[in-house]
């Protein structure tokens, strides 16, 4: 209350000229079945009354008429209906047609466009699918394509960074954002709302001017403890970050200024936090498209995959445990395809994590009950779009996410490793 109260003693209200004719620059969109599409922003000159006529003002100077036939104020986390607002006043314009961030909504008679706010364009996509696993329709309430589509679709009335294109298939879409986390934002929204799908790992959208090959790459900003900063270095330095300025303060806190491509940038938030131990801050902003600056960035360990559908056990576990790091533990069921753990090696190695002990006595079925894993690396969502390899999807319930391989088959798979690997060395 006092930082409230000092705000309205001090800070002065806004020049503004009720009389003028109506401008107002449209900052927020938002939907509602009822009021149809909304908008939202600051009254930058005149009045607005409830049926007033309108002119709204596209990015390429068009004009379309529209009505104002709702107004709301804000009051506290409520909206308020009035019957008018002027000039200084947040306001929330409903029942357009149409409107975009950026776009001016002003007096039909002298419509005069405010310096319109430019959406960046998106630098990562992703494929949203129908799920396609031998699990799919078990733990979602909407998984069809039509739902789907739907539901990517009304998306774009209010997330205007986002981009959906139609595929060549009815059952995939492809999803450009404005970053990683921008996705996986969405993924988990749809996720709570009881969608189930599969999404393919992230990658960065390229351009090609001039015949030059351009790739996205942000500016990252960057706090941590001195104790981090050379694992936060490392990991820049392996990513192909580029520093462009270290500052170090007295009360132990370094501050690093890098500009990395954004391909880097994936996945880099857990490994980041990790390092840190969960004490640093970063923050990143788009900077340009530049030259794309050496080859791919690939994983340097492969999978463990189920050999076979069924439940695990943990005498199939403690088997596949001394091959690398394992994400589930006993009890759960698996099928084959799917990724259970992490190989110590770059392969991928198939794993039988469903196998029984051959037991013959009563006292030899206990012996499985004394054996102890080591607890499993449950992923998150971040964690699990980073971990995802190019030949991998990942699987969202409400319930669960589960990555697999995108052929289940582990003889076709193989096949179709040794011909791409043929090919690449023609």
């Amino acid at each position: 209350q006092p930082l409230f109260e000092s705000i309205l003693r001090r800070i002065p209200s806004p020049q503004v000229d009720l009389e003028a004719p109506f401008q107002m620059l449209v900052t927020t969109l938002g939907y509602d079945s009822y009021r149809g599409v909304t908008a939202s922003g600051r009254i930058a000159a005149g009045k607005l009354n409830v049926g007033a006529p309108l002119a709204r003002i596209s990015h390429s100077g068009e004009i379309t008429p529209a009505v104002a036939r709702y107004l709301y104020l804000h009051q506290g986390l409520e909206q308020v209906e009035v019957e008018e607002a002027g000039a200084g006043e947040i306001v929330i314009v409903a029942g357009l047609e149409a409107a975009a961030i950026g776009e001016t909504l002003a007096d039909p008679e002298q419509p005069v466009s405010l310096p319109t706010i430019h959406v960046e364009e998106p630098t990562v996509r992703m494929t949203f699918g129908v799920n396609a696993s031998p699990f799919s329709g078990r733990e979602g309430r909407w998984g069809t394509s039509r739902k789907l589509r739907e539901r990517l679709f009304n998306e774009l009335r209010t997330n205007v960074a986002l981009r959906v294109d139609e595929t060549g298939s009815a059952e995939a879409f492809t999803v450009s954002g404005r970053g990683e986390l921008h996705l996986a934002i969405l993924i988990e929204t749809m996720r709570r709302e009881g969608y189930e799908f599969q999404v393919s790992r992230p990658e960065v959208i390229l351009r090609k001017i001039d015949g030059v090959v351009l790739e996205p790459y942000e500016e990252v900003y960057i706090e941590t403890g001195s104790e981090s900063v050379g694992a936060v270095v490392e990991m820049l330095g392996r990513r192909r970050g580029q520093m462009l300025d270290l500052q170090d303060d007295q009360d132990d806190a370094v501050r690093l200024h890098y500009l990395v491509p954004t391909r880097g940038l994936l996945g880099f938030r857990h490994h980041f936090m990790t390092a840190t131990r969960g004490a640093g801050f970063m923050h990143s902003i788009f900077h340009d498209y530049l030259p794309i600056s050496g080859g791919n960035l690939v994983r340097s360990r492969g999978s463990l995959v189920a050999w076979e559908h069924g439940i695990t056990t943990t005498y199939g576990l403690k088997n596949a445990e001394g091959r690398g790091m394992l994400f589930l533990g006993p009890g759960v069921e698996v099928y084959e395809g799917m990724v259970v753990g992490e190989n110590q090696r770059p392969d991928d190695l198939v794993v039988n994590v469903c196998k029984k002990r051959h037991v013959t006595n009563m006292r030899a079925s206990f012996r499985e009950i004394d054996q102890r894993l080591t607890p499993p690396r449950e992923m998150s969502l971040d964690e699990a779009i980073e971990y995802m390899g190019d030949d991998e999807l990942l699987e969202v319930t409400p319930k669960s996410l589960r990555i697999r391989k995108r052929i289940l088959d582990s003889h076709i798979r193989n096949r179709e490793v040794k011909r791409t690997k043929e090919a690449v060395d023609a």
